[in-house]
């Protein structure tokens, strides 16, 4: 068994005020996504300036944080939140749903491409590589935070985190969502879109392998408390929420080579 690191959640306090890594985390994100976004910029599209670019950034990072807040008090525990509203503006305790962030992005990239002149998957193809970085870093400030941990396990890496009350060894389920959310999709992504794929299959990539690693990981983490197990004592939210990904992916990536002609997209 490994032990855990006890992390404060809070990086800084100044007086009053207090900077929790998980905010930070998400500032981690979203500024990665932004460095490796400017240096693909030119192939994407040479007309953009750095200026267009930073407007973007801005509308994908309030679909995401706007996105996945709202979308965990939806599909994860609606009854809490409408009994006491102000716990939604508590983003610093967690509680942020990826699904929710997802569909919080495409609505921005529907309007901000409409803005732009670019197609709905022209912009998603362009982020998706970068998205992982803020998937990686979330799940950091998961594990910082000692929340969402994984079932009861004798592993050599089990960990006993503080937060739970039975104080059992368990997955570090984070950071298995980490590495393959983080990690492994950022690089399958960052190699696939390398070379020039007709529009859409990028974001089937990330929808297909997102959509599998989840489900993969749903399987030795503790689901919400306040939902429990869906059915058959294993099926979660969680993996609920990754079948229409899964299904769409492939769907997308078939779509997208279906509908290629002699000339495929730019790669972005």
């Amino acid at each position: 068994m490994l032990p855990y690191p006890q992390i404060d959640p809070v990086a800084l306090a100044i007086g009053p005020l207090k900077i929790h890594w998980y905010g930070l985390m998400y500032l981690i994100g979203i500024g990665g996504a932004w460095w490796l976004a400017s240096r693909r910029l030119n192939r994407f599209d040479p007309t953009w300036t750095k200026e267009k670019l930073s407007d973007m950034v801005f509308w994908m990072s309030m679909g995401v944080i706007v996105g996945g807040r709202l979308g965990y008090v939806l599909f994860y525990d609606l009854n809490a939140y409408l009994a006491n509203p102000t716990l939604i503006f508590e983003v610093w305790k967690g509680g942020m749903s990826f699904h929710g962030g997802f569909i919080g992005v495409m609505l921005a990239a529907l309007w901000f491409g409409k803005k732009n002149n670019k197609s709905f998957f022209q912009l998603m193809d362009f982020i998706a590589p970068m998205v992982p970085i803020g998937l990686g870093a979330g799940r950091i400030g998961n594990f910082i935070n000692a929340e969402l941990w994984g079932k009861a396990t004798d592993v050599p890496w089990a960990m006993v985190f503080p937060t739970d009350p039975a104080q059992l060894a368990r997955h570090p389920s984070q950071l298995y969502q980490f590495a393959l959310e983080g990690v492994a999709l950022f690089a399958i992504l960052w190699i696939f879109s390398r070379k020039p794929r007709p529009t859409m299959a990028v974001s089937g990539m990330f929808a297909l392998f997102y959509g599998i690693f989840r489900f993969i990981v749903e399987f030795v983490r503790v689901p919400d408390a306040q939902l429990g197990y869906l059915a058959w004592n294993w099926l979660t939210m969680g993996q609920v929420l990754c079948v229409p990904m899964i299904v769409g992916g492939l769907f997308l990536i078939w779509l997208a080579y279906h509908r290629a002609t002699a000339t495929p997209a730019a790669a972005v």
